[in-house]
């Protein structure tokens, strides 16, 4: 029996009623493909004792709930690029001159009681208090971060609604583009949302899905003079990437402190990187992107001037000007500490370990994630990797008990909860399990809750409050620190 084949069978068994119900599950596990070759540490971690558990056929790994392990804490090293290419997807990008990008000003960070040092995350407790429902899969949640307190609600058919106060829901959704969005899949459909550092002057926001062909579609819309609105006809594509399988979509959307948006995307699914992408510098898959999509608004995007691999090649091929680091499998949210600039990116694993990775502002782009030479900090295709160049995780645990697919947070910006200041909060998909990771001195992440399975993405609203979204329930979570 093939690996993928136990997995799934293995996990059916938990989540038939459930598939029966008609819930859609999102998260970054991968299809068929040859077995996971065991994995070999290529440097010194803190082991979860926990069994791992094989990927399944359906693309996403379905949910188990179980006993409380701490995350494994790993070692970082320092980021240089190393880079093996190999051959590429196909991808359909309208051209682009490698120009210096307009920076927009820099995001402005929420004021928050400064964290004691080092954080007592022993002593940490934390509740997630229902805060609204009602939702149709609902996979991510944000803020335009215009004064209006407004939380925007993603939804996986295609939809995207507001949530103004006390978790009261419009009734109209701000914008409805499901006659173009396919999300059959289970890793497809609407999936990202970003809104630009001046959207209350500019109007214009950017979502992130996948099309009735399965490609992503990177695409801006105007909002109406209703400012709870968006004309879905005003759409106008930023950029198109061919996708040779239907899972590992990424999907993720984020303008980071430079005013450029951060485009996060996947090596193109099936599993074990077999379109080999990870590495390969000629395409847009298994990257990740930053770009220049405000300085010129007529034209789809500039490839920003500082990007770090202009006019550059790797192992004999060119580098797309796009990409600002290689080597990601799938990353399932990402953020930009909107206090320190820090980027922190969860990348989910293939069927033994997830990995959550952070960059320090100010940042050097040309980063190497390791995938596939790396599966979290262990060996995945060659048992004797070189592991030099790469950056290592942060934080990673074993499947099993702990889950078995990523998502990734926030570290709490927000007022209301001194306790949470400086912590980095994510969790894993299949079992709901929430750790808490000191974001300065990242030391051991401790397990704080268990949302259960589902927990699809973590959110920030305009203020800095962090929230969870359970995409089979329907239910949007806040978390508190009584």
């Amino acid at each position: 029996m093939s690996e993928g084949l136990r997995c799934a069978r293995a996990r059916l068994r938990h989540f038939l009623p459930a598939v029966f119900a008609g819930v859609v599950i999102l998260a970054g596990c991968a299809t068929g493909g040859a077995s996971t070759p065991p994995p070999v540490a290529a440097t010194a971690t803190q082991s979860v004792a926990a069994a791992p558990a094989e990927e399944s056929t359906a693309a996403l790994a379905e949910a188990t709930a179980g006993p409380t392990e701490p995350a494994t804490a790993v070692a970082t090293a320092e980021p240089t690029a190393t880079a093996e290419p190999t051959a590429a997807a196909d991808e359909i990008a309208p051209p682009t001159a490698t120009v210096t990008a307009t920076v927009e000003p820099e995001l402005t960070a929420t004021a928050a009681p400064p964290p004691a040092a080092p954080l007592q995350l022993d002593q940490l407790q934390i509740e997630l208090e229902v805060f609204a429902e009602g939702f149709a899969n609902p996979l991510y949640l944000t803020s335009a971060r215009d004064g209006s307190n407004r939380i925007f609600i993603v939804e996986k058919p295609g939809t995207i609604r507001i949530i103004i106060a006390d978790g009261q829901t419009l009734p109209q959704p701000f914008l409805d583009i499901t006659d173009r969005v396919g999300s059959r899949g289970s890793e497809q459909g609407l999936l990202g949302l970003a809104f630009p550092p001046d959207y209350a002057s500019r109007g214009f926001f950017f979502v992130n899905y996948t099309d009735r062909d399965g490609d992503t579609v990177v695409g801006r819309y105007n909002v109406t003079d209703d400012p709870n609105a968006a004309d879905p006809g005003s759409e106008f594509v930023v950029l198109k990437i061919d996708q040779p399988a239907a899972n590992h979509n990424g999907g993720d959307l984020a303008f980071g402190p430079d005013g450029l948006l951060w485009i996060g995307t996947g090596d193109g699914g099936a599993a074990n990187d077999r379109f080999n992408n990870g590495q390969n510098p000629e395409t847009l898959l298994g990257k990740m992107l930053r770009i220049d999509v405000t300085s010129d608004p007529n034209q789809p995007y500039v490839a920003p001037g500082d990007n770090p691999w202009l006019n550059a090649q790797l192992g004999g091929k060119p580098v797309r000007p796009e990409l600002w680091a290689i080597g990601l499998r799938n990353p399932w949210r990402y953020s930009f500490d909107r206090l320190t600039g820090d980027l922190w990116i969860a990348d989910v694993g293939q069927n033994q370990i997830e990995e959550v990775n952070v960059t320090r502002a100010p940042r050097e782009g040309g980063l190497n994630f390791g995938w596939p030479i790396q599966e979290g900090n262990a060996c995945f295709r060659d048992q004797n990797c070189d592991a030099a160049g790469l950056v290592q995780p942060v934080a990673q645990y074993n499947h099993g008990e702990n889950g078995c697919s990523v998502t990734g947070g926030y570290v709490y910006r927000g007022a209301q909860f001194p306790a949470l200041a400086g912590v980095y909060l994510y969790g894993d998909y299949c079992s709901g399990r929430i750790w808490a990771l000191d974001a300065a001195t990242l030391g051991a992440p401790v397990l704080v809750a268990n949302a259960g399975p589902g927990l699809s993405s973590f959110g920030e609203d305009e203020a800095g409050e962090l929230y969870i979204t359970d995409l089979s329930k329907g239910v949007i979570r806040r978390i508190v620190a009584p």
